[in-house]
């Protein structure tokens, strides 16, 4: 059932190249049917005495409307002439909307963004445990900030294509156009290969609806929620959501901490916005076996060797020791 869903999303992924192709190969069609017909006509035409290759000839420059000479025999009898007008309309016809179509797709840029859009597709099918950002508005865009700033991979889902270009064109990671409750838009951008998916709609069903979809195409993924109503905290954590972080009350704690504690904010403000160097608060887990396991923080020495400070420690669900 995996492998019919993925080659199903990949067919819809290729769609709009298909489609070009089709169109292409319609005025290939087009043009060989009156091609075709042109010189079987021509031929019936002239009988006998008249060759393939001059009915192939008199055809092409009658579709062409060179006019040069007319090399088949017939051709200045009525019959002949009605044929000849008939090809000419149509060959004109033909080639017109062969013209048109072309153009369409060069000066409208179609063709580029197909190109780009297998580009992307392609990139995203070469990542593995990376993060999908669903909803690129603000909340998105500071979530994607953060992720690319700390070298995350990142995949982000939309239905704005123009918003979608605007944070490629910032932050360089690739994206999925289309609406992040959909099952199949979620296996374009990697569900099954990812390590964490954050969603920030703007509504709790929405957001409700890509965490259920998401827990199911991917048991072991990490999701984080976004919650506009408080309501909402508890049905989100209950569909699946490993953590529900409501936006307006960060906001309220942070004004307060502005009020009450200024100079603390001011620190963590810097360190998180400076634009020389990234400064973060990691979680690092320690896996049975690892040459560190079982040792003391004193004896590792860390801050000489590495650079980072350790602030807490934290055993299973036991307390934080710091």
């Amino acid at each position: 059932m995996a492998s019919t869903q993925r080659e199903l999303i990949q067919a819809i992924g290729d769609w709009g190249f298909e489609e070009l192709r089709w169109r292409l190969i319609r005025i290939a069609l087009m043009m060989l049917i009156v091609m075709v017909g042109g010189t079987v006509g021509y031929k019936l035409i002239g009988g006998p005495d008249a060759s393939w290759l001059d009915c192939l000839y008199m055809t092409v420059i009658t579709v062409l409307t060179v006019g040069y000479a007319e090399v088949v025999p017939g051709v200045e009898t009525p019959i002949g002439r009605i044929f000849t007008i008939v090809l000419i309309v149509g060959g004109v016809a033909v080639l017109g909307y062969g013209l048109s179509t072309v153009t369409a797709v060069i000066v409208e840029g179609e063709l580029l963004d197909i190109l780009e859009r297998r580009r992307m597709d392609r990139e995203i099918a070469r990542l593995n445990n990376h993060y999908i950002v669903c909803g690129a508005g603000r909340t998105g865009e500071h979530i994607i900030d953060e992720l690319v700033k700390t070298q995350r991979p990142t995949v982000v889902v939309d239905v704005d294509e123009e918003r979608l270009r605007y944070i490629n064109e910032i932050y360089k990671v690739p994206y999925v156009v289309g609406d992040a409750t959909d099952e199949g838009v979620l296996i374009r951008a990697g569900i099954e290969r990812a390590r964490g998916l954050l969603t920030a709609l703007s509504t709790d069903p929405d957001n409700l609806y890509v965490v259920i979809t998401a827990r199911g195409l991917n048991p072991d993924i990490r999701i984080v929620s976004r919650a506009v109503e408080p309501a909402a905290y508890e049905k989100l954590k209950r569909a699946g959501a490993d953590a529900v972080v409501d936006p307006n009350h960060i906001g309220g704690l942070r004004m307060a901490s502005e009020m009450i504690r200024p100079t603390v904010v001011s620190f963590l403000d810097v360190m998180l916005r400076d634009l020389e160097e990234t400064y973060r608060i990691e979680e690092v887990t320690v896996q049975p076996g690892s040459e560190i396991a079982g040792k003391r923080l004193s004896d590792l020495r860390l801050p000489e060797r590495t650079g980072a400070l350790v602030l807490a420690c934290k055993r299973g669900d036991a307390d934080f020791q710091y």
